[in-house]
């Protein structure tokens, strides 16, 4: 990360701060993470407001006044010669007085919205201080300047400010129809799906991929799964609890927890898998941290479950659904999702059967799950039916080669087939 937005302040100018206390939340490409004060004092100035973009990392973005320094004569002195970052061009407005009164476009700066929603309200004409926004913590989204915009411009017609405003709307990325007919709209690409695209296209340029797919089923796994589950559902079944662990919440349990604990396990008995490639050698983990892919509105992030192979399937429940929904609301800590040595991707809730995912770089595997359904089986020369569940492993093939991948699908096929394994 060399940049980040400032999304909002959790504390104004003259407030008294804590040592530790959460200050502003701070947008980064992955989630939205709170920065804390680092020492006790009062905000004496804030340097770069919420709504402040691209504020390159080591900037200073506020001044706390320590031991008895006074507020006012602190932003007096900032007045006289620094610079905010991330602030206006030279030559705007920025601050009015030392005694904090901010200028109009100073408080634009602070209401808390979207880059996007932002540069629309520039190129309409909206106030964003009259804009209601319908955004986490009241931040103003784009759907809510276009909703103002098309109000302004009825409030204007018929004295032709409408069609102006319509067009200057359609400018911006609005999906209007052209003249010919056509409609789009063009989505400004957030810091995530940058990154995303970014590091997935070196993968696919640089790393020598190869594919290994086989099907597992998984009959006897989702009887023992709905088992479980009806034990839990009692409130019985001691034994059974004892066996995987108590769901620290109650839920039940997922297949795809059964395929993240068969996986950790596959990986300890076959660590080769478990790797990095690095320029000057093939990095072996001693842990077994993996990844799990989880779509989010802003694009695909990969929150890490430490650990696994020494964790329950309750423990490893629980752990997997708090990642996921924080990963959801943009929450997680930047060691939630940074590190592990492998990443298993799961569509089969989907209804996907199968597919080949982009290995994560520097990582050398990533496992891609298909749905478990019903197919038609061949068993002792006789026509039968199961459910099967197909699987495809992407290999980076300066890491690992194919026999040893070969060799962890099958002990990963071995677990999900017997899937009282997992639970020993």
């Amino acid at each position: 990360m060399s940049e980040g937005n400032i999304l909002r302040w959790l504390k104004q100018e003259g407030e008294a701060v804590e040592r530790g206390e959460a200050l502003l939340e701070i947008e980064t490409d992955k989630a939205v993470v709170e920065a804390v004060a680092p020492a006790r004092g009062i905000l004496g100035k804030i340097l770069a407001a919420g709504g402040s973009e691209g504020v390159k990392v080591d900037s200073v973005v506020g001044l706390i006044a320590v031991d008895g320094e006074d507020p006012v004569a602190l932003a007096g002195a900032v007045l006289a010669g620094a610079t905010p970052a991330g602030s206006a061009p030279a030559g705007a407005a920025t601050v009015a007085t030392a005694a904090g009164e901010a200028s109009p476009a100073e408080v634009q700066r602070r209401i808390p919205a979207s880059p996007l929603a932002r540069r629309l309200a520039r190129e309409t004409g909206v106030d964003l201080a009259a804009v209601r926004g319908r955004g986490p913590h009241g931040r103003v989204l784009r759907a809510d300047v276009e909703s103002a915009a098309r109000q302004a411009a009825a409030a204007a017609a018929p004295g032709g400010a409408a069609p102006l405003l319509a067009a200057t709307v359609a400018a911006a990325g609005t999906a209007v129809p052209s003249a010919a007919g056509a409609a789009f709209e063009d989505i400004p690409h957030s810091a995530m799906r940058r990154v995303i695209a970014q590091r997935l296209g070196e993968a696919k340029r640089t790393v020598p991929h190869f594919y290994l797919s086989l099907d597992c089923a998984v009959d006897a796994l989702l009887a023992l799964r709905a088992q479980i589950n009806a034990q839990l559902d009692a409130q019985v079944g001691a034994q059974v609890g004892a066996q995987v662990g108590a769901h620290p919440d109650g839920g039940k349990l997922s297949v795809n927890d059964f395929i993240v604990k068969a996986v950790a396990l596959a990986l300890r008995r076959v660590p080769g898998c478990n790797a990095a490639w690095t320029e000057a050698a093939v990095r072996r983990f001693a842990e077994v941290d993996i990844a799990v892919a989880v779509a989010t509105p802003g694009g695909l992030i990969t929150p890490i479950v430490r650990h696994a192979d020494d964790k329950s399937l309750g423990s490893l429940s629980a752990e997997i659904r708090a990642l996921a929904g924080r990963a959801r609301e943009g929450r997680l800590k930047p060691e939630e999702y940074q590190g592990g040595g492998f990443t298993l991707s799961n569509l089969g809730m989907y209804g996907i059967r199968e597919f080949a995912a982009i290995i994560n770089p520097p990582q050398a595997c990533i496992l891609a799950v298909g749905a478990c359904e019903q197919r038609p089986v061949v068993r002792d020369g006789s026509l039968a039916v199961a459910t099967l569940m197909s699987c495809t492993l992407s290999v980076d093939h300066r890491v690992v080669d194919g026999a040893q991948a070969a060799e962890f699908l099958a002990e990963f096929r071995r677990l999900i087939e017997n899937p009282l394994a997992i639970l020993v």
